[in-house]
């Protein structure tokens, strides 16, 4: 029980410092699709909107391509100039969308170098790939040697397959901003997203490519945040909530978040030894506190109890840059060891990120939860019934909040994202 108030209480530092005020530096590398209306400085814009901030560079001469970035010393020079947080990798707009044989010998070999010089700059640094728009008619100078070129829909799939798999191949991310721009065509189509060259963004084009990236970068929602003052009020909020859906809805489709470091694990009772078995991901080194005066390195470590007693377990997992805590109060001894509580076991929520309803598996007899914002504030609260129940947030803003499930003799806290 000692460490469970004071792991409460880092998570709320944590979760504060994280989402209430991020601080992010970003390199831009691209051409004119980044440079056209400013992209970095529309991304700049919405962040310091929502009360973050962005520092940024870009390095983006008209036409570049990748292979033409590996060697031109403006780009090396900046990779190097900085510890990033995130540094965006977009390829001339036509060449991902070529046929998959030609993608390989013209986009993969570059993407791969420009990732390898990221990180051997900062082995901390995200690269995050640029996935753009297919043209307005698609590309008619290829379109007789590629037929999938001739349509917008067709050019738009290839740019998507590739830019897909250059993240894949380079454990890196993507700012699905071709995605986010196909469903505004979609659904919108009397949204303007091109200039008259049916290739360049207009504004509205740009500002959407800035909300799917503050979604991306910071993860966090890009609704009711900064547009410019050539964006109507009425796009603006059409763009913000389709840049908003499509990165939050589809996370995993963009590797956003999926090579981060998650604790976990479980345990089996073998007379006096305990059997820890490590179910963490995407961790390479482990650090186990048996709360007895006693600690072991080992992935999946074997321990023994001296004593009777109830003991908080602790794992911190851990990869280059990033850690995770696990935690599991048990209760021990020579014959059994029973799990009293954990961080991991207790209760789900789902969705999360979360819009309109919320619903909450709980494995235990929770008494009541509460929904609280980073200042402190109490949203929402209500009774518990069962350990499955649908809980209404459609009302409450989006944003980051701490969410509490209440126990008779304790509180656990979850972090939770509406959206």
């Amino acid at each position: 029980m000692k460490k469970t108030f004071l792991l409460s209480l880092m998570t709320i530092l944590c979760l504060s410092a994280i989402y209430s005020q991020d601080s992010k530096k970003v390199l831009f590398i691209g051409n004119s699709y980044t440079y056209v209306n400013n992209l970095p400085q529309l991304v700049h814009d919405i962040a310091i909107s929502q009360g973050d901030s962005l520092v940024f560079d870009s390095s983006a001469p008209g036409g570049y391509t990748f292979e033409a970035h590996t060697t031109f010393t403006e780009t090396l020079n900046k990779i190097n100039s900085d510890n990033w947080d995130y540094v965006v990798l977009q390829e001339q707009s036509q060449r991902p969308s070529f046929p998959p044989a030609q993608v390989a010998n013209e986009v993969l070999p570059y993407a791969e170098t420009l990732v390898n010089l990221i990180r051997q700059n900062d082995t901390c640094t995200t690269p995050i790939f640029f996935m753009t728009w297919g043209r307005k008619n698609g590309d008619q100078v290829n379109c007789q040697s590629y037929p999938p070129l001739c349509t917008y829909e067709g050019m738009q799939q290839r740019l998507r397959e590739s830019y897909l798999l250059m993240a894949q191949l380079n454990d890196a991310e993507v700012a699905p901003v071709g995605a986010a721009w196909y469903q505004t065509r979609l659904n919108n189509p009397a949204i303007e997203l091109y200039q008259a060259d049916e290739s360049h963004p207009s504004i509205n084009g740009s500002y959407l490519a800035a909300c799917v990236f503050y979604a991306s970068i910071f993860h966090k929602s890009p609704v009711n945040s900064f547009y410019p003052t050539a964006v109507t009020d009425t796009d603006a909020g059409i763009l913000q909530n389709y840049a908003n859906s499509i990165v939050f809805d589809s996370l995993a489709n963009w590797f956003i978040d999926t090579t981060h470091v998650n604790a976990n694990f479980g345990f089996v009772n073998n007379g006096p030894d305990v059997q820890f078995n490590n179910l963490s991901s995407n961790a390479d080194s482990y650090y186990w506190d048996f709360d007895d005066g006693t600690f072991s390195f080992d992935e999946n470590p074997i321990h023994v109890f001296q004593d009777s007693g109830t003991y908080s377990v602790e794992l911190i997992a851990t990869k280059a840059c990033e850690t995770d805590t696990a935690f599991a109060e048990v209760e021990f001894n020579p014959v059994s060891i029973t799990l009293l509580h954990s961080s991991n076991y207790n209760f789900t929520l789902s969705p999360n990120p979360a819009k309109g309803k919320l619903q909450l598996f709980c494995s235990e007899n929770a008494v009541s939860f509460e929904i609280i914002d980073l200042k402190g504030k109490l949203v929402k609260s209500g009774k518990l019934s069962s350990s499955i129940n649908n809980i209404d947030v459609s009302e409450i803003k989006p944003a980051v909040y701490i969410f509490n499930l209440i126990f008779s003799n304790r509180t656990i806290q979850k972090k939770l994202v509406i959206l």
